[in-house]
């Protein structure tokens, strides 16, 4: 298992991105954890971005998979329910309404 974390910013922030090497197929994300600590309450938008050709892809509403989520002042949200494989390049892409307020951990899996 590995975490990866980062401060979502108010403009697209790659979260993540999947890299494959040897018998590897792809990375599962197994949680994602985000974490308001900042003195406002803030909305998160997230994107699950498919590799474009083998590179990275742009994210859009085509591959959007949280839209406008208010956290508020010392919330935690945790997104759990379901696993997402993401393959060689695939990437996780935040953005947030407030600056420096918004703090999010990954954890992944090969497979």
């Amino acid at each position: 298992m590995a975490l990866t974390s980062s401060i979502i910013g108010t403009t697209n922030t790659t979260i993540y991105t999947s890299t494959v090497s040897g018998s590897q197929t792809g990375n599962a994300i197994t949680c994602m954890m985000i974490c308001n600590y900042g003195a406002a309450s803030a909305n998160v938008t997230i994107y699950a971005v498919p590799n474009s050709g083998g590179s990275v892809g742009t994210p859009g509403n085509a591959n959007i998979i949280i839209n406008a989520l208010t956290i508020p002042i010392g919330e935690t949200v945790s997104l759990d329910q379901e696993k997402l494989v993401l393959s060689s390049n695939d990437t996780i892409v935040a953005v947030s309404t407030v600056a420096t307020t918004l703090a999010i951990t990954i954890s992944t899996l090969p497979v």
